[in-house]
């Protein structure tokens, strides 16, 4: 699906960002374009990045360390 149609940037490729470490719409204009025509996407991108860095999306659970 398109996250950005102003410079036709979907979804797999907001999530591919991520995973290379774009953890904000800043960086994710930056990279990939998505943000930086009219900014109607902005909402939906910053949606994706954060589902993208939880945990529960890419199957790893967070493990806590003693102090």
């Amino acid at each position: 699906m398109y996250v950005c149609i102003c410079n036709a940037v979907t979804d797999r490729a907001v999530r591919e960002a991520a995973a290379q470490g774009v953890s904000c719409v800043g960086e994710l204009t930056m990279r990939t374009g998505c943000g930086g025509g009219c900014g109607a996407c902005v909402e939906l991108a910053e949606q994706i990045l954060q589902e993208s860095a939880s945990p529960s999306a890419n199957g790893r659970m967070g493990v806590a360390i003693a102090a």
